[in-house]
Formats: structure tokens, sequence, C-alpha cells
């Protein structure tokens, strides 16, 4: 029987969407999802490590999120335009989300700032974005520091104090249009602590762009085709991995980029291979895991490949049910919301 994406869809309260992060990053609350014995326990982000054992590895992306969210103007109409960075063709040229669309044609040219970067449109995308090439002189990423904003969801309304609290604690290779926010939580005390229990911490590379956060737009979920991301997988990363699986430790993914990018780099064997490259891995409800054993991970939204992926591993109705107790007990949900431990 064919997946809808209806089944995947839930009623949310909008006072349940988190608009700020807590303090500190570890004081979130944690639901732990046991799929051994069925049950959901309650718990605070710091608590996490009970639920650690020696030997087991967690797997982050240290992606860093990029000022990717740019105001500018057309040249010759002054009409306000919107873009968004998602992923870097070459040097200059970029796939990028255009608002509004209709107010950039090929050919025409925008403003940013005082002028210091201008972009030139070179055409459409499969997806309907638009391909810029920027104008500029200097260092782009320096540019692009002064100018752009942090791309934060459309459903966060209120402004964020603090750029680095859309960042982890570990963001170091920059490229991201948006957090993978699952690693939110961490402090550099509680990854100190869980390093010290004998815990592996591998960092991978994931950088997050339009096939994680696109909207699914057809009814039967086969049909949805992912856009596709980069990443890069190091061979110390993936030797730690093979280690880990070899000695019986659980790998856990910290958020749904590191468990794709996990799942994209592991053959049928069950081998970790190490590589960089695009991934459009779609997970959903009937796929067989490879390497993952457990996923650390946020509330997400209805109807998205990322509740998809959630219930792929562990049960739709499963997964429905904690997300309904959640909203009773007042959890916080997406980006700068609550966590869930899935084991």
């Amino acid at each position: 029987m064919s997946l809808k994406v209806s089944d995947f869809d839930y009623e949310l309260p909008p006072d349940r969407i988190a608009q700020h992060p807590v303090e500190p990053r570890d004081s979130s609350r944690l639901m732990v999802l046991d799929r051994s014995r069925d049950v959901l326990e309650h718990r605070i982000f710091r608590d996490l490590p009970e639920y650690l054992r020696p030997g087991d590895a967690l797997v982050l992306n240290d992606t860093r999120v990029m000022p990717a969210r740019l105001i500018g103007e057309r040249v010759g109409t002054g009409a306000r335009i919107e873009v968004l960075l998602l992923r870097r063709l070459d040097q200059d040229r970029w796939e990028t989300l255009v608002r509004p669309g209709r107010k950039a044609r090929p050919g025409d040219r925008i403003r940013f700032g005082d002028g210091r970067l201008e972009a030139e449109v070179e055409g459409p995308t499969p997806v309907g974005g638009r391909v810029l090439r920027f104008y500029y002189e200097g260092v782009f990423e320096e540019v692009l520091d002064e100018l752009g904003q942090m791309p934060l969801p459309p459903y966060i309304r209120e402004p964020l104090e603090d750029p680095e609290r859309y960042q982890t604690v570990y963001a170091r290779n920059w490229g991201s249009a948006a957090a993978p926010t699952a690693g939110l939580h961490f402090t550099p005390e509680l990854l100190d602590r869980i390093r010290a229990m004998g815990v592996h911490l591998v960092f991978i590379t994931l950088h997050v762009g339009l096939g994680t956060f696109r909207p699914v737009q057809v009814e039967e979920v086969e049909a949805h085709v992912m856009h596709s991301e980069y990443y890069e997988v190091s061979p110390e990363a993936a030797a730690t991995l093979n280690a880990v699986r070899a000695a019986g430790g659980r790998i856990i993914p910290v958020g749904t980029t590191a468990l794709r990018t996990l799942e994209t780099v592991t053959g049928e064997d069950g081998v970790v291979r190490p590589g960089s490259g695009w991934t459009d891995l779609f997970i959903y409800p009937g796929y067989r895991f490879k390497a993952t054993d457990g996923l650390v991970t946020n509330f997400h939204l209805p109807r998205s490949t990322l509740l998809m992926l959630v219930s792929a591993l562990a049960g739709r109705e499963r997964i429905l049910h904690a997300y309904q107790e959640a909203i009773r007990l007042g959890y916080r949900f997406f980006s700068f919301g609550d966590a869930m431990l899935i084991l």
C-alpha cells in the first residue's frame, strides 16, 4: 500500500512553535522514545548521558550556517528582492531562492547594501529558484558576513538577539542555509561529559540546503524527489564508526542531516566509507537502516520529509502518538524547540 503525505499530518497549536531558544542550551526538555520497551520518558537534555554507553558513537554534523539571507533591490526599479543562498555552484555562482521570483528574470541585476555586492540573474532552476552570478571586490565570505542575515525559518517570527544561537557550539565548516537544529542543545560542558564517559564524538559534514526543508508537494510519498545536499565524511570518521560497530557499540546520529549522511556512505555490508559528494537520499517508512541504532532529533513539521524519516526509524503510529503526548505536555516544537531521543 502506498504512503500518502496526509498520513504524516497532525494538528499543532501555534503557541507550541518555539520562537526563542532556551538558556542554557542543555536545559531544553528531552522526550526519550524506547522502541524495545515501547515507552516514553520525559527528561531534560542534560540527562542524555544516562542513555549512552561507553563505546557508543554520537555522530554530529559540524556544518556552520552562513548568513544566507540577503535583502536587495532590483537595479532600475528599486523593487525589494529577498535572496536565500542554497548552494555554491562555482566561485561566484549560486543556486538561490528568490522572492518575489517574478521580479528576477534572466539578465536582471540585484544590488545589495551600498552596492558592494551585486548579482545578475542567469536563469531558473528546476525547483523554481534562480541561479545568480555575484560581483564584488575582496572575499565573498567576508562580504556576506557584512551584508547577510541569519536565515531563520519562516515560522520563527521574532528576531534572534544572538546569531550564534542558531549555530551549534561545534559548527566549523561554513556552508549551510539552515542549522542542524538537533545539535543546538549541546554545550561544551555536556560534550566533555559525554566524551569523558567513553563515548566517541564523530564529526561529519552535511551542508543543509533545500532538500532538508523543501515542502512535500505531492500526495504520494514515493513521488517526492529530494534536492541534493553536499556532504563530507573523513577517513578518520569512517574508521572510528567502523571500529565502534565492530566492537558492538551503538551509532547514534545527532539530527536527521547526520543520519542521512551516515546512511549515504554506509554500504549494504554495513561498512562506512569515507568520501564527499551530493546526497538526495529520501528516507521514509519501509527504508532499511544500515548504520543507525538511534537518533537525537527535534520535533518536526507536519507532512515533512523529516517527520517521515523519524517515522521510518520508530514507526509512524508510535511517532504520531509521541507527538500528541508532546503537545499535551507542552513541549516546544521545531528549530528552537525541545528534543527527542529515539533508542
